[in-house]
């Protein structure tokens, strides 16, 4: 149950930073182009890669920094950068045919899930 409550609090923090650097940026740049959530992602990215390096430094006993940070903080500042970590681990591994078959599946099958979610919920 403590581990549950470390991710949760970073979770909890990471989404409220995310939606302030979305307001932030909104109040900055008036455009089509998803300003906003793109620096999120980008950052967010940075982040996972520097936090997941930084805590193995420590070993074990890093444990809950890195649930509270890697999985908790990033987790609700954005999912992309846990998807470009993966994407990462897989190329480093030389899982070339992984990494194409989770990066064009996750895109194509998440834009068909997101219009059939929308299709779903327009006609409920």
């Amino acid at each position: 149950m403590r581990i549950l409550f470390i991710i949760f609090f970073g979770g909890g923090l990471g989404s409220i930073l995310r939606y302030l650097v979305n307001r932030w940026v909104a109040g900055l740049v008036t455009s089509a182009f998803p300003y906003g959530t793109f620096l999120v992602n980008i950052t967010g990215c940075f982040l996972i890669g520097f936090l997941v390096f930084f805590t193995e430094r420590f070993g074990p006993s890093s444990l809950n920094w890195r649930l509270f940070l890697v999985t908790g903080f990033c987790g609700g500042y954005t999912t992309f950068s846990s998807f470009s970590f993966e994407n990462i681990q897989l190329m480093t591994n030389q899982h070339i045919f992984t990494l194409l078959l989770y990066t064009l599946g996750s895109i194509a099958l998440g834009f068909a899930a997101t219009y059939v979610g929308i299709v779903l919920a327009r006609n409920i």
